[in-house]
């Protein structure tokens, strides 16, 4: 049983850029979260959402209230979309 860790055996110049790898990781995780939604799409989906849960959120073409809650959200971003808001590009039917 080693009651030591084994970068205490490791030379100091080693370490060092073990350590400085962990940091380059770190950042490249924070680059990476960016918002895949502006903050115009999701005022879109809310004001979807409350306006399905009273009952007043109605469909395109065939006028029918909403009462699917996905329905409601992908009325919402579509609206976002229309207006030029961030909002990823919809997933195509194969």
């Amino acid at each position: 049983m080693n009651l030591w860790p084994e970068t205490v055996f490791q030379p100091v110049a080693r370490r060092m850029t073990a350590h400085r790898k962990c940091n380059v990781e770190i950042d490249m995780a924070r680059k990476a979260k960016k918002r895949k939604y502006s903050k115009g799409a999701a005022k879109k989906v809310k004001r979807a959402m409350k306006k399905r849960k009273a009952g007043t959120l109605k469909s395109g073409r065939s006028g029918r209230k909403v009462k699917s809650r996905k329905q409601a959200i992908a009325i919402g971003l579509s609206e976002a979309r229309k207006r030029g808001a961030k909002v990823p590009k919809k997933k195509k039917r194969s």
